[in-house]
Order: C-alpha cells, then structure tokens, then sequence
C-alpha cells in the first residue's frame, strides 16, 4: 500500500523551498512536478492511468508494505493527484509551517466537496458520537448528517457558531461531541462566524472534539481557517480554486497525522479519489487563484454598494459593506470580503423569479465561484423543497437572490442588474 506518509508537506523540500514567498508566488511554483518524474515539461503531466508498473515483485511487495514510495493504483495516489496536494498544502499550511518547521501538513483531494466533507467526518466519528454542525450550511452536508451519519449512530446537534454562548452552551450539553463543522461565510446568508474565538471555546470546554472548517466562499486566498486554530480545513474545488465551472471536486487539509492517515484510509476503502484530468484542471485554477479573486472581491464590493441603494432592494447580505453586522470581524479574519453577494428583493417570491427570468449577462445557474456570473433564486429552485420554516430560519426568504459575482467589466454587470430590476 502507498504510504499516506509519501503525501506530506514535510517530506517535499520542494514545496518547503517556497514557504518564504507569497501567495501568487507559491500558487503558481509550489508542488510542480511533485511526485512526478523528472521532465523538461513545463506543466505538470497528466497521468491519466488506472494502475502502474512494478519494475519486478520486489519492488511491487516494498510497495505495497509502505517501505518504498511509489504509485499501485489511482485510487491510493497518482502523481497529477499529488501535484495538486502539495500545492495546496503550501497555501494553506505556509504560515503555520514557518513558525514550526516540524510541522507536517498533510491535503488529501477527492472527487467531490461531499466526498472531502463525508469521508472527513467519517474518519473522525464512530457509532455514539455527536457531530455539532453549524445550524446553516450547504444542503448536502445537512442531509449527510440526518440521513446517512445517523444510520450509523452518530448524532448531530445544530448550533449558531455566530453566536458564541450558545455555541459553549451546547459543547457543555455534548459530552460525546467529536467534531464540529461549520461555514464562513455561509451560504447563502454570508453569515460571519469567529474561527479563532470557536475554535478557542471548543478546545476550552472539549479539547478532544476536532473543529472542520468549509472554506469554499472564501479559498486560502482569502481567509485560511489552520491559522485561526481549526484542525481541518475541506473546501470544494468546484467553486473559485478551479474557477472554471469545469471540474468537481474537493479538498481536506490538517496538520494531524492521526486524522490524514484515517481520512486516507476512507478514501482508499470507500473511494472519493478524484480523476488525474481532473485535478491538473484544478491546478491550472489555481495559478490564477490570487487575480481572480481580487476582480470576484472588488466587482462584489461594488455591486453591493450599488444594490444597497436600489428602490427594488429591501436588503443585501455582504459582509464588506459597512453597515454589515459581520463587517468588523470579516475585516479582521479575511483578506477581503469575498464574491458572494445575497439580497432580499421587496417583491418577494415572485419578483425572484422575475428576475431570474429578465436578467442579461448573469448566468442563471447554481454552483458558484466560476469567471462568470451566477445568480439563482433558492425559493424557486434549490430550496424549493425545504419547508418554508425552515428555509426562513436559515435566512431563506422568499424574495432571496444569491448572486456569485464574476469577472466581467463592473458597468456591464450593473447594466444588467439595473435592467433587470426594472422589470420586477
């Protein structure tokens, strides 16, 4: 079997060459070729094949009993795989490294974000634990907790980790509880929680539970989750770090050994590995990570402004906006605000829909963080099967737009928007 231990951060002086450049600079030179055999290609290969070859049955049982680093099959590593995780282990992990250079950091890619998120709590949860969860977060990630974690016998309690109180009350409440997993900013609300000051309750009053953090809306360019004293951080690849629309799939970072080599034996048991093509994809996204998401930044910046203002508008949810209840901690956690943008339109349901109906330039699909703009309508499309309660209580109103905001010129996207509120 591969050892996981081939994966880290640690044993790569390339990638440990890097820790002392920034972000655009490591985003583009770290983890090239890592894994890879020595070429004169400028890109990192492809290395599109299910298995591989052993020079002879020696070198194919040191193997697979971990006492040689090498590849067997694609499910247990591949060198366009790696590539991948070594860069961003040196996105996430660089800080944390330059003040302990013994620290391993350790990234393992999936196939998808679930697959990350799933694998992730499953190698950290067993039968009569408690899983905390954010009491809003992506859907698939509610449903895996009550309807597949529970089959299993793990409980899921639900908490506002905006709100710290509550959150101490709950972990005092959960003696069982293994993990806590939560999203900042949340979607579609952007809802801002304090990383540093939940990860500091949690450890305070349970030091064994495990705090995961989903970095999707803000990616390691914006906002890295390690720094603030989570344990793990998942991301799905699907939104800015591919960038592209073209891929899907997900990220787990941390700097415990005990939980990489337990979430590298789910993937390797349950699968989740994601395809060779796919992840040279995500790392040609993630060469352009740091410009794309300043023009997603200050094109949402602007628009927010700019729809703040509007007569068709009751409210908008951004975080940089000053008059955001979130905009003082986003300023201290994040380097800018992000891409999302969420407002509640004064005609409710049915002007949602009329804007989606009437709207130019904006792509009317769902996903986010692609180059171009999104906007979707949850009450008539992804949430439609929520209860209206319960969509109201995740801040769900009937009149919510949720817009991902892309990297066209700024008039052109206000144009658009102008237009199309004109007609609700």
């Amino acid at each position: 079997m591969e050892d996981s231990k081939s994966k880290d951060f640690i044993n790569n002086h390339h990638d440990k060459f890097y820790l002392n450049y920034g972000f655009a600079t490591r985003s583009l030179h770290a983890g090239e070729h890592v894994g890879q055999p020595e070429t004169s290609a400028h890109t990192g290969a492809i290395y599109q094949s299910s298995t591989f070859v052993f020079k002879n049955s020696d070198e194919g049982a040191q193997l697979f009993a971990g006492e040689k680093s090498g590849y067997i099959y694609t499910r247990l590593g591949n060198p366009s795989v790696r590539l991948l995780e070594a860069k961003i282990n040196a996105l996430e992990g660089a800080e944390l490294k330059k003040k302990n250079p013994d620290l391993r950091i350790s990234t393992i890619a999936f196939s998808s974000g679930m697959a990350a998120i799933s694998s992730t709590l499953m190698a950290i949860l067993s039968n009569g634990d408690t899983l905390i969860l954010a009491d809003v977060v992506y859907g698939a990630t509610e449903h895996l907790a009550s309807n597949v974690l529970s089959k299993f016998g793990i409980n899921t309690v639900e908490v506002d980790t905006s709100n710290i109180s509550a959150l101490e009350k709950v972990i005092k409440e959960n003696p069982k509880a293994k993990a806590i997993l939560f999203e900042t900013p949340t979607n579609p609300s952007l809802v801002v929680s304090d990383i540093k000051k939940v990860s500091e309750t949690v450890k305070a009053v349970n030091p064994n539970i495990r705090v995961i953090v989903d970095n999707t809306f803000a990616t390691p360019y914006l906002q890295r989750p390690l720094e603030l004293g989570a344990d793990v951080v998942v991301h799905s690849t699907t939104k800015y770090i591919c960038g592209h629309g073209t891929v899907v799939g997900g990220l787990m970072t941390t700097f415990h050994d005990e939980i990489k080599n337990a979430v590298y034996m789910m993937i390797k048991d349950v699968g989740g590995n994601p395809s060779p093509f796919d992840s040279w994809l995500v790392n040609l996204g993630l060469k352009t990570l740091p410009l794309r998401m300043e023009k997603h930044c200050s094109n949402a910046m602007e628009l927010a402004k700019y729809l703040s203002d509007h007569s068709k508008v009751a409210k908008v949810h951004y975080p940089g906006l000053k008059n955001s209840p979130y905009f003082e901690l986003a300023s201290k956690q994040m380097k800018h605000f992000g891409g999302m943008i969420s407002i509640e339109l004064k005609g409710g349901f049915e002007a949602g829909k009329k804007l989606m109906d009437n709207i130019e330039i904006f792509t009317l699909a769902v996903s986010l963080g692609c180059v171009d703009s999104l906007i979707q309508h949850p009450a008539s499309m992804t949430h439609a099967c929520v209860p209206k309660e319960k969509r109201l209580k995740a801040g769900l109103t009937d009149g919510l737009v949720r817009i991902s905001v892309g990297l066209e010129d700024l008039e052109d996207l206000i144009t658009a928007l102008d237009k199309g509120l004109s007609i609700v």
